[in-house]
């Protein structure tokens, strides 16, 4: 009879244990939020700043890398690179306009074949034509000699400023940009005059005696594409050569651009600096002055 008493008085003393806990926590929390208290006020853990690594978990980290390509593929080096290729393309249809043109009777020079079974060409006609396509070859050659080199020079050096421009402009060398200015100028200038020249000189050749009793020889046999007039072959020389200079004509001026944005650029980092050590030595003064004004 005597137990569910003790254990009523048990429950009440636990509860009464509990409540002197919470009013002491209640005035830990009160004496805490007095202006008196030395202790900083505190803050529900709910509001406190996560973990280190579960910030960086929880917010991904922006990381911007840059590859070569993304310099080498810029306006500059696109125009770079469809120049190497036009004059691939021009070196190509300078080899197969004088290949076409040697004549298919020849069995000498570059690019000649004997196709003497095709045409009704026998005795003195057919060593006249030989003959006649032997000289047509050797009149046309210096075109082909000096386009070869011409071609290929401004052809390496594009791919070799394509590859020197796999940095940021402003990393690169202010000789290299210049260099990079100065040498699609000049390629642009040099393909206009050498289209003009080549076909001058193309027509110069195809007026000739030689071209004449050639066109003569093979037309009375029906061929009459074998005439002296500019071919499809030296044509698409001439196009393709046209194009190489308007795209160093375009590189010119994007290089120019950015020659003067990388100016600016460094302009201003300059002036940053020179603002920033400006204001680290106003700092460093001015605990001087205060130390001087309280003496």
């Amino acid at each position: 009879m005597s137990q569910p008493p003790r254990s009523n008085r048990g429950h009440r003393e636990r509860n009464g244990e509990h409540r002197e806990r919470n009013g002491e926590h209640r005035n830990y929390r009160d004496s805490n939020d007095d202006g008196s208290s030395s202790r900083p006020p505190y803050y529900p853990r709910e509001t406190d700043p996560p973990p280190k690594h579960v910030r960086e978990r929880e917010v991904p980290r922006e990381e911007h890398h840059e590859s070569k390509c993304s310099h080498i593929c810029s306006r500059r080096g696109i125009m770079l690179i469809c120049a190497v290729l036009t004059n691939s393309l021009v070196l190509i249809c300078l080899v197969a306009a004088h290949m076409v043109s040697s004549g298919m009777s020849s069995g000498g020079g570059l690019g000649g074949f004997d196709m003497n079974s095709n045409f009704n060409l026998q005795g003195t006609e057919l060593q006249k034509a030989r003959e006649l396509d032997m000289q047509y070859s050797l009149m046309r050659a210096p075109g082909l000699y000096g386009g070869i080199p011409f071609c290929l020079t401004l052809g390496v050096l594009s791919l070799l400023f394509v590859v020197a421009g796999n940095k940021p402009p402003h990393h690169m060398s202010r000789k290299l940009l210049y260099g990079a200015l100065v040498f699609q100028a000049v390629g642009a200038v040099a393909y206009v005059v050498a289209v003009g020249l080549y076909l001058h000189f193309i027509i110069r050749v195809n007026a000739t005696d030689v071209c004449q009793q050639r066109a003569r020889i093979y037309g009375g046999r029906g061929y009459t594409w074998m005439n002296c007039d500019v071919g499809g072959a030296d044509a698409a020389v001439a196009l393709f050569g046209l194009i190489t200079a308007i795209l160093y004509g375009v590189g010119t001026v994007l290089t120019f651009q950015t020659i003067r944005r990388v100016r600016r650029y460094l302009e201003e980092r300059k002036r940053r600096e020179e603002e920033k050590q400006q204001a680290r030595a106003n700092a460093q003064r001015a605990p001087l002055r205060a130390d001087t004004t309280s003496v």
